[in-house]
């Protein structure tokens, strides 16, 4: 039973009606104690699948009072006597939860998708170093150093940030994902533009060919990076492999779209360019559909409305993109046909 530990320094003013409105959601345990001449703590102890509903509680809350605090901390261990009939409630819990889509808490995610969604010095070092890499490696021709440069792509965080913002309606943080979304593509095209300037287009590179057009199975490979991304942040997994699997799908077509625009080769680099449209569409449509079958909406009422607006225009924007590109590539592959 994953378990996480709410504390709620309250007013004294305001305790009587906190404390019995908290009691009514679903809890392990429950402890008040004077935290000061002025405020109550209180401690609830819950499962993961019932923080969020508390904490949407407290939010609204802290909007309100002044001198309201709320900190939220994970649980490794619990020890305590259970009843017979309490483990075989357990197990039934456990049963249902199996077919539920499991995920953090509202709050804790939006955290994590901030830190992933501005620009930082670690951030721009690390998409320098993995766009060189992956230079060299189409160069070099060699499929291990390309898969190699993925472990140190940071890519998966800011087009996981564009979805989560859209299913929000946090514009703000929609404009700063894609905003560093963007800084990244400049910066590996213009490196590996440099990189053509001392060194040719491997135009045999088996690499460097399948990335100068797109087809079904680069979207389908989109789809399924992108839900692989949206899971692994929903459970607070750790994001390197499946930030692997994005990058996969968004590097190499950024750096041979540089390539063949410091080369003139403009057929090839309309087709690259296709595949990363493609590509970052398929992970943002993905990563908006997850997040929405999770359950993810804002508390507060006056964003309802705003954030399902956004998040119909979003998919029906992505959608479109990639309907488009389907219908080039099947329009594409008919005329190679004849």
């Amino acid at each position: 039973m994953d378990l996480q530990l709410v504390e709620a320094y309250v007013p004294d003013n305001h305790f009587k009606k906190v404390d019995e409105s908290l009691q009514e959601f679903p809890h392990v345990s429950y402890w008040v104690s004077n935290e000061s001449k002025d405020r109550m703590l209180i401690r609830v102890l819950v499962e993961t699948k019932n923080t969020e509903d508390i904490l949407n509680y407290l939010e609204n809350v802290t909007n309100v009072i002044e001198g309201f605090e709320v900190l939220l901390f994970p649980v490794q261990t619990y020890i305590t006597r259970t009843t017979e009939e309490e483990e075989e409630q357990k197990k039934k819990e456990n049963e249902e939860d199996t077919i539920k889509l499991q995920r953090a808490s509202r709050q804790e995610l939006l955290g994590t998708i901030q830190k992933s969604s501005h620009i930082t010095l670690t951030y721009t070092l690390l998409v320098i170093l993995s766009a060189i890499v992956v230079t060299i490696g189409f160069i070099q021709n060699s499929q291990a150093v390309i898969i190699g440069a993925m472990v140190i792509a940071p890519m998966l965080g800011p087009v996981i940030s564009i979805g989560f913002s859209s299913i929000l309606g946090n514009f703000q943080l929609l404009k700063s994902s894609s905003i560093t979304l963007l800084y990244a593509i400049v910066i590996v095209v213009g490196i590996s533009i440099v990189f053509t300037f001392f060194f040719p287009v491997p135009l045999e590179s088996s690499e460097y060919a399948s990335r100068t057009h797109v087809n079904i199975s680069d979207i389908v490979l989109g789809l399924a990076s992108g839900t692989a991304g949206a899971l692994s942040i929903l459970n607070r997994l750790p994001g390197s492999l499946v930030g692997v699997m994005v990058a996969v799908a968004l590097l190499p077509p950024t750096v041979v779209l540089g390539m063949s625009v410091g080369s003139a080769m403009w057929q090839e680099a309309y087709g690259s360019m296709l595949l990363l449209t493609g590509n970052i569409s398929s992970v943002i449509l993905a990563a908006i559909t997850v997040f929405s079958l999770s359950g993810i909406r804002p508390v507060k009422w006056d964003e309802v409305d705003k954030a399902r607006t956004s998040r119909k225009l979003s998919i029906l924007f992505v959608g479109l993109v990639i309907i488009f590109l389907i219908i080039a590539i099947l329009f594409s592959q008919k005329l190679d046909l004849v």
